[in-house]
């Protein structure tokens, strides 16, 4: 059975990883396509690449990247104090690389080099962390940061009025490119859900693991999905995100 399995947010959780792969029981017949933010919130930040290296050298995988994947590629490169980025569980992971060694820690720049900006697939589908400004898609986009940083793709989603016919003025353009969006980023627990949430074309696959949510991965010919116990459940003895 070859499945395509998407995987959101999993911010430094590397038990919640060990759980989903287990209970979708992966092969590394499946291809596995993980939405970004691989650190920040948890202890195992540099546990967690670890693995996806490793992973990687496996089976097909495909690694996009989150906004936490590159503030932690800015340190790792440049150790730019960000206070900012501390606040939002940078501070987790600047203490669990205190005992990485050198050489490790190059591995781990060139794997956040290497990282996706989005992956589109021959299903028109687009799988990418965050969403995309421009009107005729992501080819078309003048500020790249804004696969992994933007909000309003997925606050248009929300918002819409679901009655509303693809046909009609009002449509948003950008919501008719791609057959299905794949994204992280902004958790659906703010929504007050834990589970893959669709709106429109768009599948959030980030169920809040960097908070008090589940891990998440997904079939995404299915959309059969196998969840992790809540991170907090897991580390109950670090604060994550909370």
């Amino acid at each position: 059975m070859n499945r395509t399995l998407v995987i959101g947010d999993i911010h430094g959780g590397l038990r919640a990883l060990h759980q989903i792969m287990e209970r979708a029981s992966v092969t590394t017949n499946d291809t596995l396509i993980f939405l970004g933010d691989y650190v920040d919130g948890w202890s195992q930040s540099p546990q967690v690449i670890d693995y996806l290296i490793d992973l990687g050298q496996k089976q097909k995988c495909i690694f996009i990247r989150g906004n936490h994947d590159e503030l932690l590629l800015d340190w790792l490169e440049n150790s730019t104090d960000n206070r900012e980025w501390y606040k939002h569980g940078g501070e987790a992971t600047v203490i669990a690389y205190s005992t990485i060694s050198e050489a490790t820690k190059l591995k781990h720049v060139a794997f956040l080099k290497s990282l996706e900006n989005y992956y589109l697939d021959d299903k028109n589908r687009l799988f990418i962390h965050a969403g995309f400004t421009n009107m005729n898609g992501i080819a078309y986009e003048y500020f790249p940061k804004l696969f992994y940083w933007d909000r309003t793709l997925w606050e248009t989603a929300l918002s819409l009025d679901e009655n509303l016919e693809k046909t009609s003025w009002f449509y948003p353009r950008r919501l008719t490119l791609y057959d299905e969006i794949y994204i992280g980023h902004t958790p659906v627990t703010r929504i007050g859900e834990t589970i893959p949430i669709k709106k429109a074309c768009i599948w959030n696959v980030d169920t809040g693991a960097a908070f008090k949510g589940p891990l998440t991965i997904m079939d995404i010919d299915s959309k059969e999905f196998w969840q992790s116990e809540p991170l907090n459940n897991l580390y109950h003895t670090e604060k994550g995100r909370n």
